[in-house]
């Protein structure tokens, strides 16, 4: 399985608007790439705190997508592709960092 990570990094006089990312453009995108056979689960996630005090917060927000494959997540993302990208300017003004990771160990207690 792989993980889709859209992070968002915090990046100085940056917005984020955390309502209509989780309460639109999320759900939105969950609804059109879980109907992909290859979708497993997704996380949203609100950056809160990191382990120094003195750093600064590295990412304020960040969704991570689980598919069977990297491939999965493009058939799935991709006829989507310019609803989602275009919607991006209604919630924030950064240029989010995607990374494809493999999963090598999952637990899930939730």
């Amino acid at each position: 399985m792989y993980k889709i990570s859209i992070l968002y990094p915090n990046r100085p006089n940056s917005h984020f608007d955390f309502n209509y990312y989780a309460k639109i453009h999320m759900p939105r995108s969950i609804e059109l790439l879980s109907k992909h056979k290859g979708f497993r689960n997704v996380t949203v996630e609100k950056g809160v705190a990191n382990a120094s005090e003195k750093e600064v917060l590295e990412f304020i927000a960040m969704c991570n997508f689980v598919f069977d494959s990297i491939e999965s997540f493009v058939e799935a993302f991709t006829p989507h592709a310019d609803e989602l990208q275009s919607d991006m300017q209604n919630y924030t003004d950064i240029e989010p960092v995607i990374q494809f990771n493999e999963i090598l160990i999952a637990k899930y207690n939730l």
